[in-house]
């Protein structure tokens, strides 16, 4: 059995909890929070058995194998890096870095003391993605040629984390993660050129942000993240000889339709999905940890998204539209 700590109360864990207890091999042993008071009134409310006021105090305990970090985007490097040093494998809430070299310091570490960390991207485990995997590398659709995804949702608190810049905060960050990542697992390279426009908060993070990726071999792909509409997710994916729809690409319900279109036909392809989301995730980790499986999201992932998501801040950010007049 794995049994694992909790770094943080955040929303999240809503999810998680459930999932690691339906997981064959998982139990959750340990809360911490930067309270006494906290900690112990999570894990009543959760029924979890202990509880830790300050999260090295959770990683100082040998009864615990590894950890889920689900804090702000900010810590996730200090913490990671803190519980690799304590001997813990690593479940990180994604995005796990903000910068490649931040990856390589955790991949450096994590080599160093022989222990597994992960990104987590749920929809990487599931059925909906493999499915859409095999029909592109299978060549329904011919050589893909551009890919069109987002992810939206709109938030009504002015006080969000996500729109905390000492946070980490911001939409490409908190959901543009999730079609940079589709798109390059879907053109199966890293890519050679991002361009970013953002509409920028008050507060100095990106609220909405559109993207534009160039690979090797002339794929492109087009993102778009924001907190400015009300939630959607999308993928298209456009070949030299037909397009797949994905609706809900990164949160799969139990059920649900790929369209193909191929030489003006179009055929509706069912999926059955996981009945609780992440618990996939969860038992892909066990693997991981239990069995010496390969992890399903690899350090490289991690490091091509950190390079990518900052490639398009830092693209966004020196980008001055021209008008005419």
């Amino acid at each position: 059995m794995l049994r694992w700590g909790i770094l943080g109360t955040a929303r999240i864990n809503r999810r998680l909890i459930p999932a690691m207890r339906l997981a064959r091999r998982s139990e959750v042993v340990a809360v911490a929070s930067r309270t006494r008071a906290r900690a112990d009134a999570y894990a009543a409310e959760w029924e979890i058995p202990r509880a830790f006021a300050g999260y090295q105090s959770l990683l100082d305990d040998p009864g615990l194998d590894a950890v889920y970090i689900s804090l702000p985007n900010s810590e996730h490097v200090p913490w990671t890096l803190a519980a690799v040093a304590a001997g813990k494998h690593v479940l990180c809430e994604k995005p796990m870095a903000p910068t490649a070299a931040d990856v390589d310091r955790i991949h450096a570490a994590a080599t160093k003391a022989r222990v597994v960390v992960e990104e987590g991207f749920m929809y990487r485990h599931e059925p909906l993605t493999a499915k859409v995997l095999e029909l592109v590398q299978g060549g329904a659709l011919g050589a893909v040629r551009a890919i069109v995804s987002g992810f939206t949702f709109a938030l009504s608190r002015d006080h969000d984390p996500r729109l905390d810049p000492t946070l980490d905060g911001g939409s490409l960050w908190d959901l543009g993660c999730y079609p940079v990542t589709y798109a390059r697992l879907l053109a199966d390279r890293d890519p050679k050129m991002v361009f970013g426009l953002a509409h920028w908060h008050a507060g100095g993070v990106d609220d909405e942000f559109m993207g534009m990726l160039r690979f090797p071999g002339g794929t492109t792909a087009t993102i778009y993240s924001g907190f400015r509409a009300p939630f959607r997710t999308w993928l298209e994916v456009i070949g030299s000889e037909g397009a797949l729809t994905v609706p809900n690409p990164f949160k799969p319900g139990e059920r649900e339709t790929l369209e193909l279109e191929r030489g003006g036909r179009s055929e509706m392809i069912d999926v059955a999905g996981s009945p609780v989301l992440f618990v996939r995730e969860v038992e892909g980790f066990e693997a991981s940890v239990l069995d010496g499986a390969p992890s399903v999201v690899t350090l490289a992932d991690s490091r091509c998204t950190a390079a990518t998501l900052s490639a398009l801040l830092s693209s966004a950010r020196d980008a001055t539209a021209m008008y005419p007049e």
